[in-house]
């Protein structure tokens, strides 16, 4: 079986935060979604779980929430299959309200190319592409 990737972001608004979700190009899986979540797939191994922020503070045991806009609590890459597919989903999170920049790696597009991706809360993630052929 192959191991399955699942994050878990805080968001204050679940629709919103869903349908910014879909119009990156996740799907919803509506078997592990209800009010206070959203279970959003891009593929058979990597989806992102959107928890409404008291659902997401019972995993927390008394932590605090990270303020995503000034805090960073997680970068979580995941690879897609072209730079193409790496400029369609910042783009169509700039579109829809999110943000995207760019990270100087010193390395060539035909090797390797991210962009970090940020969402309505501020949670940020790296849609990346390697070459690894």
């Amino acid at each position: 079986m192959a191991t399955m990737v699942f994050v878990n972001y805080p968001v204050k608004d679940v629709q919103a935060s869903t349908e910014f979700y879909e119009k990156l190009g996740f799907k919803k899986n509506e078997d592990f979604s209800n009010e206070q979540s959203s279970s959003m797939v891009w593929d058979d191994n990597f989806w992102i779980m959107l928890l409404e922020y008291d659902f997401y503070n019972l995993f927390l045991k008394g932590k605090k929430i990270a303020d995503t806009r000034t805090q960073s609590g997680t970068l979580t890459a995941f690879s897609v299959e072209s730079p193409a597919v790496v400029k369609k989903i910042a783009e169509a999170a700039k579109a829809n309200g999110g943000s995207y920049h760019s990270v100087e790696m010193d390395m060539q597009e035909d090797q390797m190319f991210s962009l970090e991706v940020v969402d309505l809360d501020g949670n940020q993630f790296e849609p990346v592409w390697m070459n690894l052929g």
